[in-house]
């Protein structure tokens, strides 16, 4: 049996996770036959992975002194549906992709919709933030209040991640969501390596200037295959000081200009043509 260790590098993190997989197992072995993951078993493991991908692009694309806002409603102006309440969002979001633009910055967001049980309507926002951007959200969002706060970076911003993606699964007060993220953040991409024929995990090496976040050391079960995996998370020592200082949009490298070669396709003067 092998297993595959996946490292991704982030600004103060280190996220790892390793799974047994039966593709390079010793020859003649055979390969374990597929589980049938029950309903429970995926809503778990899409839950998770959301939570994942918005935590990666907390760490790649955020700082701490961005913003974290709410977006609240006023009784009369509640959607009658999570249809209209997204078409409030683009509505808003027009506006702030308008002022950003304007500004040459660029717009990096993260938003869930959520209606509570008894009936209250609002949005959690993550969003770059720039020296105004308190201002061009009150005028974007017409519907009631704007509340803005800094990001909260405890685990580096594991809680946060978790809380922009929650669901009625999650959070049993909620009735409905929906979570959704611009474009323009890619997921980095993590780095692979094979262990062959290990039956347990390696001991867990922690680098210099590092420590292990006890609470995000996992061991489970593949629903869909039965192998075991890991995961754990590596922090960066030291209180985090780094900040956003700037969200312009790069500049365009200058296209260089061609020089015409003179005389290249080109009939000499005085020259007439043989006949």
């Amino acid at each position: 049996m092998a297993y595959k260790k996946k490292t991704w590098e982030f600004r103060r993190a280190i996220e790892v996770m390793e799974c047994h997989t039966g593709r390079y197992g010793a020859p003649g072995q055979k390969r374990e036959k597929k589980k049938k993951p029950t309903k429970e078993d995926m809503e778990k493991v899409n839950q998770y992975t959301k939570e994942r991908k918005a935590r990666h692009r907390l760490r790649t694309y955020f700082y701490k002194n961005d913003y974290f806002s709410c977006l609240t409603y006023k009784v009369e102006e509640r959607p009658p549906d999570m249809k209209a309440a997204k078409k409030d969002w683009s509505n808003a979001l027009d506006v702030i992709r308008r002022e950003y633009k304007k500004r040459g910055e660029q717009l990096f967001w993260m938003r869930n919709i959520e209606v509570g049980t008894k009936g209250a309507w609002h949005i959690h926002l993550i969003i770059n933030r720039i020296s105004d951007t308190d201002i061009i959200l009150k005028k974007a969002w017409t519907k009631g209040k704007v509340v803005n706060q800094l990001l909260y970076e405890q685990g580096e911003y594991k809680e946060l991640a978790a809380y922009i993606t929650k669901t009625p699964k999650t959070d049993n007060r909620l009735k409905k969501t929906a979570f959704d993220a611009s474009r323009n953040m890619p997921l980095p991409e993590p780095k692979e390596k094979i262990y062959l024929h290990w039956k347990t995990w390696n001991k867990i090496k922690i680098p210099e200037g590092y420590y292990l976040d006890p609470e995000s050391v996992h061991e489970g079960e593949n629903p869909k295959n039965g192998y075991p995996y890991r995961t754990y998370t590596l922090l960066k020592l030291g209180e985090d000081t780094e900040e956003r200082t700037s969200s312009k949009i790069p500049k365009p490298p200058e296209k260089s200009k061609r020089r015409k070669k003179k005389g290249k396709n080109k009939r000499k003067k005085g020259r007439k043509c043989k006949e």
